[in-house]
């Protein structure tokens, strides 16, 4: 009785897809348009948007344990705060991508972006603590199977919100603003389908940060976290610039992420029955094997080596899919254990997220400046070796790390 159940529509986890996709599409396709779009509509200066972004990742690193712990706060008025934040990021989309800034362009650019990176991070903490409850309502592996759901419709998201200014463009005069209207239409649709899931099921207060903080298991995945999210970091930092000068393939960036990202979304439903079957410790460690062998060999890559680099961003991909799907689940899992609400744990989680992005600004980018490092297809060859060392050498070394301490991880109790 409880098996069939389980399986009837009355889960509506594909309403936690659309609410995932909603989100995915605030997150990284805004650090690929928002940057070009104000440099070619108001003039601004490259240099200037980067170093707000970098601003913004450092407002998040410090926000994001706040923001959890108003989200347990308001964990029994859930819904009404999660449509408040809804209204507001889709309001500082349109402000974004929709209107002429009414002041100067670049304070608007980080005035906009301020508003839509923190409505998405409350969402976000919010998102994943009401899924530990929801998981909690499952038989079986709840946890990988709403992870399946969450993720797949996470990297979709990303996939269609990279290509849609692009798609729009060949019907409209202004596809950025189309873009950020139909965000807004997604937002709503993503409140109604979601609206009755913020109340289901019931944890007891948080016991605060501390319970996660002491608890061995839950500091040492937040530690895996930080490891295996720093490769994703550093290569999204730096894909663009490994495209363009060290492939000399411009014009492949947007056809070559979208790969690696649809790869990620068809793999990450795969990674979880895999992990159902064999368990989730021993899947990731395969995929992120996975991920090695695939680096490893993008250093290796020269100019015109395209092809070869669509199959690493095949292979990378889908072992990023099981990033994504089975250490979050396996941090849930935890959650549930220890500290139910989950609002606080997943703004640590948050917090070890973004720190990485951060860091891989903060030191990537001054590096290869510093060794003679420009935008574009001409740079010495010393240069064009270190962007490689650092795109593909040091996601390897730190999977390497990742991979060491969950091998020597004890998972007790999770999935």
């Amino acid at each position: 009785m409880t098996v069939v159940a389980a399986h009837r529509p009355a889960d509506r986890l594909s309403s936690y897809a659309l609410f995932a996709a909603l989100l995915a599409a605030a997150g990284l396709p805004i650090y690929i348009h928002a940057p070009k779009f104000y440099v070619d509509e108001y003039g601004v200066s490259l240099a200037a948007l980067g170093a707000v972004l970098f601003g913004l990742r450092l407002i998040d690193v410090v926000q994001d344990p706040l923001l959890g712990r108003l989200s347990e706060r308001y964990r029994h008025k859930r819904s009404l705060a999660v449509g408040i934040a809804l209204v507001i990021i889709a309001v500082a989309m349109l402000g974004l991508f929709a209107i002429t800034p009414p002041i100067s362009p670049l304070i608007w650019f980080a005035a906009m972006l301020t508003v839509v990176f923190s409505a998405f991070s409350f969402l976000t903490i919010n998102f994943y603590a009401q899924g530990v409850l929801k998981a909690g309502q499952l038989s079986g592996s709840g946890h990988l199977r709403l992870a399946r759901w969450r993720e797949t419709g996470a990297l979709l998201g990303v996939c269609l919100a990279a290509i849609a200014p692009v798609m729009l463009g060949a019907v409209m005069d202004r596809p950025f603003a189309g873009f950020a209207v139909g965000f807004a239409v997604v937002a709503l649709m993503a409140l109604m389908v979601m609206r009755d899931e913020w109340g289901a099921g019931h944890a007891d207060a948080s016991p605060g940060f501390g319970v996660v903080l002491r608890d061995p298991l839950a500091r040492r995945l937040l530690l895996i976290a930080l490891l295996n999210a720093a490769p994703v970091a550093v290569s999204s930092t730096l894909f663009l610039f490994f495209v363009e000068s060290r492939l000399q393939a411009p014009g492949m960036e947007g056809p070559l992420l979208l790969l690696f990202f649809l790869s990620a979304a068809v793999a990450a439903p795969l990674w979880g029955k895999l992990a159902e079957l064999y368990g989730a410790k021993q899947v990731l460690l395969a995929a992120m094997v996975l991920a090695i062998v695939a680096f490893g060999f993008a250093i290796t890559l020269q100019a015109g080596d395209v092809a070869l680099f669509a199959l690493i961003c095949l292979a990378s991909g889908a072992a990023l899919g099981a990033d994504l799907t089975l250490l979050p689940a396996m941090f849930a899992t935890r959650m549930s254990q220890i500290a139910p609400s989950a609002s606080e744990g997943f703004g640590l989680w948050s917090f070890v997220s973004k720190f990485t992005l951060a860091f891989a600004a903060a030191f990537l980018l001054p590096a290869l400046e510093a060794s003679g490092f420009r935008a574009g297809p001409d740079n010495p060859q010393d240069a064009l070796a270190l962007l490689s060392l650092l795109y593909a050498g040091v996601p390897c070394a730190l999977k390497v790390f990742a991979i060491i301490l969950l091998a020597r991880t004890k998972m007790e109790g999770t999935v």
